[in-house]
């Protein structure tokens, strides 16, 4: 359909989950927008001057408001071919709530659906496309790391940044499992960043890295999908995209041989709770999932270990402030104490008062790794955690994200 010809006709819907950012390159400005999903593999940049025109993709604006905003931007009447060349980007992009973007979603999805496994989503990016690189990286990040400091350890709670920005934490949280856990089977607790709210994605297919195939524990999945069904997404096309259990699938992997035994979940947000009050469990369908992973944890408790991949604050420009965040200076003094502050709570198990200071000022810390955390403090034995390292990284020059090494240990 031809929006671009004389005849006003309504404008879809530009997608809000897409990624908006500032170009990177100075010699080219404008605002880059991309597909955080990867429904489209496709980049925009939109020039400086067009930006306003995004507001017109609305879902209520026509093309004739279009139309009149690209005339008064340009100073020209004649802006039809204007007008269709950023129509047809925006929709060839799958960046519009169209027809166009429900084929490419339908057909993402289904790709997912059919495979017989996850591949990588962040290699050659987040770490080398060889087997042999990743060991040869991984061995630099993991080298003198000290061992657990309270025993035999239930679990452990690393990062989620690429590895070259927190390998430090990363390294100080896997020193703390023994090689003796090569047997058992990893419950790996991810930020499902792109997932619904109080929903948990499972997935029965094995994850594979450069280093080799993991082995995704079906059975234990088969068990929670049965025991809490509405609480689950199966198959959620986010474990394709998503960061947060790679990362730990790939350590995991390089200390424990390629066939790891995990149980893959990902742990939508609680912002109901955050934002109306009221704890994550008062909704039916979270506590049934609770129930049913506290169950498992309980009669596997000999066999399991838990991971979590998470990180903590995010503050700074890409994080909707308006002032440039500089690690461990400024404000950010005041975000690690208030990051410290949460991280006692969780290292006392203590779920309720982790979640009480979450909910304050709703979070305005921007912890992506409350839910995991939380899910593991009600689900996992009664533990009790040291704070192994904590960190604060500029993930450009002005946003800072935090995240910390923690080790578990089954509380006396």
């Amino acid at each position: 359909m031809r929006y671009w010809i004389a005849v006003s006709h309504p404008l879809p819907r530009l997608r809000l989950s897409l990624d908006f950012m500032p170009s990177p390159d100075p010699e080219r400005p404008g605002l880059l927008i991309r597909d955080p999903y990867h429904f489209s593999d496709t980049m925009l940049l939109i020039p400086p001057p067009l930006v306003p025109t995004l507001a017109c993709f609305d879902g209520e604006q026509t093309t004739l408001e279009l139309r009149e905003n690209l005339v008064r931007i340009t100073g020209q009447i004649q802006v039809g071919e204007l007008e269709a060349n950023l129509f047809r980007s925006l929709t060839d992009a799958g960046f519009l709530e169209d027809e166009k973007f429900e084929q490419m979603r339908a057909a993402r999805m289904g790709e997912f659906e059919r495979a017989e496994k996850r591949e990588p989503s962040h290699v050659g990016s987040a770490y080398p496309e060889t087997a042999e690189e990743v060991r040869e990286q991984l061995a630099g990040y993991l080298s003198d790391g000290a061992p657990a400091q309270n025993g035999i350890p239930v679990g452990i709670a690393a990062p989620h940044v690429s590895p070259f920005g927190g390998w430090e934490s990363y390294r100080d949280a896997y020193a703390a499992l023994p090689r003796s856990f090569s047997s058992r089977t990893f419950v790996i607790l991810g930020t499902s960043h792109y997932g619904e709210p109080d929903r948990f994605g499972l997935t029965r297919k094995p994850f594979v890295t450069p280093l080799g195939e993991a082995i995704t524990a079906v059975d234990l999945v088969n068990e929670l999908q049965s025991q809490a069904p509405h609480s689950v997404r199966m198959e959620d096309y986010c474990h394709a995209i998503e960061h947060s259990i790679e990362f730990q699938v790939l350590f995991l992997q390089y200390l424990f041989g390629p066939r790891v035994r995990i149980l893959p979940i990902l742990c939508g947000s609680f912002a109901k709770s955050i934002y109306e009050g009221g704890k994550p469990e008062a909704n039916e369908d979270v506590r049934r999932f609770f129930g049913a992973l506290s169950e498992l944890g309980a009669r596997e408790a000999d066999n399991l270990a838990w991971v979590l991949g998470i990180d903590m604050a995010h503050i700074g420009r890409r994080y909707g402030s308006p002032l440039d965040a500089q690690a461990e200076t400024g404000t950010m003094i005041e975000v690690g104490a208030l990051d410290r502050a949460r991280i006692e709570r969780v290292n006392a198990g203590d779920a309720s008062g982790f979640w009480d200071l979450v909910q304050e000022r709703k979070d305005d810390l921007n912890w992506c790794g409350s839910s995991p955390l939380y899910t593991f403090l009600q689900c996992a034995p009664k533990v009790h955690g040291t704070l192994r390292r904590y960190q604060q990284w500029n993930i450009d020059p002005g946003s800072v994200v935090s995240f910390a090494a923690l080790e578990f240990a089954a509380a006396g």
